[in-house]
């Protein structure tokens, strides 16, 4: 992170860091550098250091810099997807043999990179409830390389200690890996509590408009963020510069729009928990959440994730997706419209028949901005 911006709070740093003023016109907001290749001032004479987008480009610097300065790391770097971003992570750090711990709870697309794809290459995996630090510590062994957590987990909002897995991880001279999708860095900073990387998918709520895909690394070290941007620019999955724009306009309103995210999912989990037709809420904003003391001590607030259960099964919980009409039936979340899904046939079907597989009578809420009242009559509709 860069000096200027280490001493700010996190509401100035995520309107200011990478956002400079175009030094020609004086453009407040830095331009959308649709360009593929520069000119040179002569062979191998770079101007700023730009040669081709694929390896860098201003508009994505702009985003990248920010990204480093709001998660408190040494190099931020931005990716078309967030998948694309953990694929570079994963090829950048192991080589066939290795190990990796990953999370009983996590988002469908990244049980499939592992299952379908990086085990193909020759690298396992064992599978740990990284809510409990034995059950990892226990999964780790001697070609281990990783750990990776989510934390708020997807979809049943687990939380992770990762203080105390970061103990571990350093005990073992592994990595540690978090994904902060879920809380964003307004709410959680997972490199300050001992993390080495951070993921994210930008499309959520970092760009938290519906209106962009983008994926991130931060990372705490700065060789190695020099050995993911080496990477990055050799695999090429990189964000392009009109997206990068608009990640970085949605950063801008990322600590209001979470602080909203966060009031309206308290209250409809409260709504939820009195529902007599939900068998369970799972929200670590509630104290009867496992995880609440740990979410608490780690969180600024709660985030905008809930995911409950309802009575009569799969049928039951499919009809409530159906039913809802405010709450649009989608894929995703982040955005500033709420969204409801069924995890088990939606974005969780590829986990599955797996250890990660999720219960066919969950329902999952992106909890967006809108009034509350509306969000919660929604839901009453719905249940019935």
């Amino acid at each position: 992170m860069s000096d200027q911006h280490s001493h700010q709070n996190f509401e100035t740093r995520a309107i200011h860091a990478g956002n400079t003023a175009d030094p020609l016109t004086g453009a407040v907001v830095p331009p959308i550098y649709q360009v593929s290749t520069y000119k040179q001032d002569g062979v191998g004479g770079l101007r700023g250091g730009y040669e081709y987008s694929r390896s860098a480009n201003p508009t994505r610097t702009a985003l990248e810099e920010n990204l480093a300065a709001l998660e408190g790391g040494r190099r931020g770097l931005a990716f078309a997807s967030g998948l694309a971003a953990e694929d570079c992570l994963l090829r950048t750090l192991l080589v066939p043999g290795d190990h990796v711990v990953i999370p009983n709870d996590a988002y469908g697309g990244t049980f499939r990179l592992f299952a379908k794809v990086v085990q193909r290459w020759g690298v396992d995996f064992s599978v740990a409830n990284t809510s409990d630090v034995d059950s990892v510590r226990g999964a780790i062994n001697d070609r281990t390389k990783l750990i990776w957590v989510e934390t708020p987990s997807n979809p049943l909002l687990g939380i992770t200690d990762i203080e105390a897995v970061a103990g571990v991880a350093r005990q073992a001279g592994v990595k540690l890996v978090v994904d902060n999708t879920f809380a964003s860095p307004y709410l959680q900073q997972p490199l300050a509590l001992g993390a080495d990387v951070v993921v994210h998918s930008l499309t959520k709520y970092m760009g938290g408009h519906s209106d962009v895909v983008g994926g991130a690394l931060v990372a705490a070290d700065a060789e190695l963020g020099e050995e993911l941007a080496y990477h990055q620019n050799a695999m090429g999955a990189v964000a392009g510069p009109f997206d990068s724009w608009i990640v970085l306009r949605g950063i801008k309103t990322l600590a209001v729009r979470m602080d909203r995210h966060s009031e309206n999912a308290t209250k409809v989990a409260d709504f939820l928990t009195r529902h007599p037709k939900v068998t369970q809420v799972l929200y670590p904003g509630l104290a009867e959440h496992p995880g609440h003391e740990v979410a608490a001590k780690q969180m600024r607030s709660f985030g905008g994730m809930i995911s409950f259960r309802v009575e009569g099964g799969e049928a039951a919980a499919v009809g409530v997706c159906d039913r809802a009409k405010l709450f649009t039936l989608g894929e995703s979340l982040g955005g500033v419209e709420s969204l409801i899904e069924h995890p088990g046939r939606m974005t969780h079907a590829s986990v599955a028949g797996s250890a990660l597989e999720v219960p066919a009578d969950l329902v999952r809420l992106s909890v967006g901005i809108e009034n509350v009242d509306d969000l919660i009559a929604d839901l009453r509709e719905a249940l019935g």
